[in-house]
């Protein structure tokens, strides 16, 4: 009782506050899945399975506002990204890389391939990613073309687009390019032996 208590003073400070919830904690509903991978509900959380693929939010395009993920890993090298500033819905796991930006989840990854990276674009300035089974809360704040990027409550990352990048060196790394204003968001499903989940995807803004 106490429990189901919490649950619902929570949903309704969530609401209060002006946050729009993307994930309703029971199914898949409003979200749609390209590639091989899949992601599953397991104890109202999204988990990611398979093989390289994407799941987007259908419902619309997200503004100015803050984009509020709740995740935790598995394992040491859990593999993930949250996608941001898509133009359009995405036809192939590989859209998000290449057309928007990805915000990195990967404790084991360097500066430029860290949780709070913009994958290959953007390096971190801090690591603040908490151990293995615990839940960290990554606020992603869009406001233009500015994104900048808190990992529980420390900024990590802020990048502008237009501004200097390093050269683009391999294929699966990003085509370098503007992005929009307003986008599609989604998540990466990596690979197949990460398993990453997700309790909490919330929007506030535009």
């Amino acid at each position: 009782m106490r429990f189901l208590l919490s649950l619902v003073m929570g949903a309704t400070t969530m609401h209060a506050a002006g946050w729009q919830q993307l994930f309703n904690g029971k199914d898949l509903s409003g979200w749609k899945m390209v590639g091989p991978g899949r992601f599953t509900v397991e104890d109202g959380s999204l988990k990611t399975e398979g093989g390289m693929g994407l799941l987007y939010f259908t419902g619309r395009k997200l503004g100015n506002g803050t984009l509020r993920v709740v995740f935790k890993t598995s394992g040491a090298r859990d593999n993930s990204g949250v996608f941001i500033r898509l133009p359009e819905e995405p036809k192939d796991p590989w859209f998000g890389v290449h057309n928007g930006y990805e915000v990195q989840i990967d404790a084991a990854g360097d500066d430029w391939h860290s949780t709070g990276a913009l994958y290959s674009l953007a390096k971190v300035s801090a690591r603040n990613q908490k151990p293995v089974g615990e839940w960290n809360t990554m606020d992603i704040v869009l406001k233009g073309q500015v994104t900048t990027i808190l990992l529980n409550g420390k900024k990590v990352n802020e990048f502008e687009g237009g501004q200097a990048v390093p050269p683009r060196k391999q294929w699966f790394e990003p085509v370098r390019g503007p992005r929009p204003d307003s986008g599609y968001v989604g998540l990466q499903n990596h690979d197949g032996r990460s398993a990453v989940l997700f309790k909490q995807i919330s929007f506030k803004g535009k």
